[in-house]
């Protein structure tokens, strides 16, 4: 009769006996048992940033390396150019770093990877958990001003992710420009834990811990540094692109027109002109805009943007490109100014200086002038070709 045997989970074993919960039997190496040990679940093929698992009494929660991949950063580099910058997104949930317990600090950012990933590559040497909120995939910053990042989404990850089974501890650390979205005693009324703003920069992180979570007056400064500006700009001068197209190719159509009728010459002589300034007008708005707008005269930004078209428009002329004549000169003056303008104008969404309030109405304001420009510029710059 062949032997049969019980292991310690219950499961019958035909052969000889089998060693339980990890002791050694025959001199064998220790084995598993009731599957505890078992060798680590492969990376989901949907999440590429996950490389294991660790267990909890709430169940399995990935892990992701604090070191970025050359694909985490040619992605994150396709990101800042705006390429499938909606789609860059993590999943929702709880994610473990190095190798952490039930004491470790519980960091909340957005599902925006390119965040996500600035997180934790700051994390490198401490055990912790990331909890990542659902912001469709903004950024904290946005996301909180949009109300993606609110205290109903965090309290909810909360629950969802059954964060009470896993820490005993009861406290979140927010990013501190996530502040305007979440209402910290809301958040502790519907979870039961308390949240504790960190500083503004993730690179700011472990030296905040080591404070025992009290920020340096450094850690809450928003520096928007000319760099921090500079980031924007490659994701606007693609966003952009779709519109500056289409009017380089009605510029082009329309410079062939002259007195003459349709003339080719006129094409080839007046059309690189028309697109060599809305080129610079494009471009000098979405790159010098950034850089030089905290010396930009004017408060709203449609002015900064008008004052920098005009500087744009004077470069154009000083370089042979502002027409053939006076009227096409003041064509392109208040072409080149309401294209600035209104690039610049969209930059209040990525800056520390406006609120929603003032962009709405500097907007209302400012869009029936720069239309207004555009139809006068347009208008003079056919005109000279008349003359």
């Amino acid at each position: 009769m062949q032997n049969r045997s019980k292991d310690c989970c219950g499961k019958e074993r035909a052969g000889q006996a089998q060693p339980c919960c990890g002791l050694p039997a025959g001199g064998q190496e220790a084995q598993p048992c009731c599957g505890q040990g078992t060798a680590p679940t492969p990376p989901d093929s949907d999440r590429p940033y996950v490389t294991g698992y660790i267990d909890t009494p709430a169940g399995r929660v990935p892990t992701v390396p604090t070191r970025l991949t050359a694909a985490d950063r040619r992605g994150n580099l396709r990101a800042r150019w705006g390429i499938g910058r909606m789609r860059y997104r993590v999943e929702p949930g709880l994610y473990a770093v190095g190798s952490p317990d039930a004491a470790s600090p519980v960091l909340v950012t957005a599902n925006y990877k390119l965040t996500f990933d600035y997180l934790r590559r700051e994390l490198t040497g401490l055990d912790a958990y990331i909890m990542v909120v659902d912001t469709r995939g903004i950024n904290v910053w946005c996301a909180a001003g949009k109300g993606t990042f609110g205290t109903a989404e965090v309290a909810a990850r909360v629950r969802k992710t059954r964060l009470e089974e896993i820490v005993n501890h009861r406290s979140l650390i927010l990013p501190q420009l996530s502040a305007t979205g979440v209402a910290a005693h809301e958040v502790r009324k519907l979870s039961g834990f308390k949240v504790t703003f960190g500083p503004v920069r993730s690179a700011d992180i472990k030296a905040f811990l080591d404070a025992g979570m009290v920020a340096a007056p450094g850690m809450r400064r928003v520096r928007f540094s000319m760099a921090d500006r500079l980031a924007l700009a490659p994701n606007d001068v693609v966003q952009w692109f779709k519109y500056l197209l289409p009017m380089l190719i009605i510029f082009l159509a329309l410079s062939g027109i002259d007195r003459t009728g349709y003339s080719v010459g006129s094409l080839f002589s007046v059309g690189p002109r028309a697109l060599a300034n809305l080129v610079i007008a494009y471009l000098g708005a979405n790159i010098l805009g950034p850089m030089l707008l905290p010396w930009l005269p004017g408060r709203a930004f449609a002015v900064k943007g008008l004052v920098l078209g005009v500087m744009l428009f004077l470069l154009s002329y000083a370089s042979g490109l502002g027409g053939a004549n006076f009227i096409e000169h003041a064509g392109w003056a208040l072409i080149m100014s309401a294209v600035s303008s209104f690039i610049v104008m969209n930059f209040t969404g990525s800056s520390t200086y406006t609120s929603l309030t003032g962009v709405r109405r500097e907007m209302v304001y400012a869009v029936p002038f720069q239309a207004m420009f555009v139809i006068l510029g347009v208008t003079l710059w056919m005109i000279a070709r008349f003359i």
